[in-house]
């Protein structure tokens, strides 16, 4: 997400609150590096997380607005673990928009396992399973599911009759060395931590409203007055779609991915088209520099009035008429959709290399980095975690984006262009349909010099 700067010091007072953080740490990743990727000799695995590989299978059916959705979802997963995996955790994200008492996500009807009540807010659903699954071996759940999409221009929300769908999909939490990952929502930035997964969604809905989808969608006649839209991914972290009477536009990159832009009503034509220019420009120029696109499609959401500048989803991203903020959005594809991380841990890991990777596709070199940055105390530092920004929101854009793309652009002025550039696009491949962490990243940069970067960590504050 990239927050408004103009907007962010008035939110900030607003935004604050608390929540337990964890550590994180890689475990086992897919094989192959994607197309046009060379996978080198993976780094040490560290932790294993579980449950791992999950396969999505989700049927709903909107109503006549688009903003109630009513269905079934089915989740088949692998447990990774020496130790039998002997719960899951489902995450409804978006109960944090909503109270307890009637939250906007519901789960009913679940098979193949025992739920338990919901906690962290209501956006956590222990399921014991029915016997505990050993190593390798896959088990699945399935429920009913019942989403109403609140009032307001969030990533979760409807208004003038369009409605997103951000987060709306309950995904499985992950397990690793720290124990569940349970972190609390955080509105400012991300709490979100996946591993990649297959989804298989059928969207049954109004056919005067588009749903624009991640993955590659196909619409086909439903009964009377009414469309199906399938929506295939494979590899992705999580499920988004749009409902509205979207004006949609579209064109195919020269790398031969397919760019669609959904405009609201009120986002004039040559906006739309100067958008889809902009989106044109950087899946390729991020192609280029860190591995080929992996997938058939990107969905751009246009909205006029959005507190925040834009929020990425794998393969799909909302955002304003903005140059800047659709291609941070665009560079999260990379950073966050296909190398992944624990995002309320450690949010520089996705902010800052999408703020990096924006600047080198707007041809930037960080020449504003040497400009009066200081540090607001001892304990601030460039991989706090989430739990500390959302006690200081003032400081999180100065310090995640800003200060971490800079950190970025120093590194690459001490080791070289070159050298730089074959970092990111190695480090890419190594995590591929992973998970990066900090302290992957620091070894990945130490091996790529001869300079000792052991001051340069401290100087700029990168724990891990």
């Amino acid at each position: 997400m990239r927050i408004a700067a103009a907007l962010f010091t008035a939110l900030a007072t607003l935004l604050a609150g608390v929540g337990g953080g964890s550590a994180s740490a890689r475990g086992d990743e897919p094989a192959d590096g994607g197309p046009g990727v060379v996978r080198r000799s993976p780094v040490h695995p560290g932790p294993v997380r579980t449950p791992a590989a999950p396969s999505y299978t989700v049927e709903l059916s909107g109503d006549a607005t688009g903003r109630v959705w009513t269905g079934n979802e089915q989740v088949s997963f692998v447990n990774t673990s020496a130790d039998p995996l002997r719960e899951v955790y489902l995450r409804l994200w978006d109960n944090a928009h909503g109270t307890c008492a009637a939250p906007p996500i519901t789960v009913s009807d679940v098979g193949g396992g025992v739920p338990g009540e919901l906690t962290v807010d209501c956006t956590a659903l222990r399921i014991v399973l029915p016997t505990p699954l050993s190593r390798g071996r896959r088990g699945s759940i399935r429920f009913g599911l019942r989403i109403e999409v609140p009032d307001g221009a969030d990533r979760f929300g409807h208004r003038d009759g369009y409605s997103f769908l951000g987060n709306a999909l309950p995904v499985l939490a992950i397990r690793d060395a720290a124990g569940w990952h349970l972190d609390p929502y955080t509105n400012h930035g991300e709490s979100f931590y996946s591993p990649a997964a297959d989804f298989h969604v059928v969207l049954d809905h109004p056919a005067h409203l588009r749903v624009p989808a991640t993955g590659t969608s196909v619409d086909s006649p439903g009964a009377a007055g009414r469309t199906v839209t399938t929506a295939t991914a494979r590899r992705v972290r999580d499920f988004a779609w749009a409902a509205g009477p979207y004006v949609r536009i579209s064109r195919t990159s020269p790398a031969g991915v397919r760019i669609n832009v959904y405009a609201e009503n009120g986002i004039s034509p040559s906006d739309a088209r100067s958008m889809l220019d902009v989106a044109v420009s950087a899946v390729d120029a991020n192609s280029r520099r860190f591995g080929a696109y992996p997938y058939t499609e990107v969905d751009v959401v246009l909205a006029g009035d959005l507190w925040f500048g834009g929020m990425e989803y794998p393969g799909l991203v909302l955002d304003r008429v903005d140059v800047v903020a659709l291609t941070h959005e665009i560079a999260h594809q990379w950073w966050y959709g296909i190398v992944g991380n624990d995002e309320y841990t450690d949010p520089w890991l996705d902010e800052a290399f999408a703020e990096y990777a924006t600047d080198l596709a707007l041809a930037k070199a960080g020449q504003d980095c040497r400009q009066g940055f200081s540090w607001a105390s001892p304990a601030e530092r460039l991989t706090a975690s989430m739990r500390y920004w959302d006690a200081h929101p003032a400081r999180y854009e100065a310090v995640v984006y800003e200060h971490g793309k800079c950190t970025l652009h120093e590194l690459r002025r001490l080791i070289g262009d070159a050298p730089m550039d074959a970092l990111m696009r190695g480090y890419a491949a190594d995590h591929w349909y992973g998970v990066s962490t900090p302290a992957e990243f620091k070894s990945a940069a130490q091996a790529a010099t001869r300079v000792d970067l052991t001051a340069f960590w401290a100087e700029h504050r990168v724990g891990g």
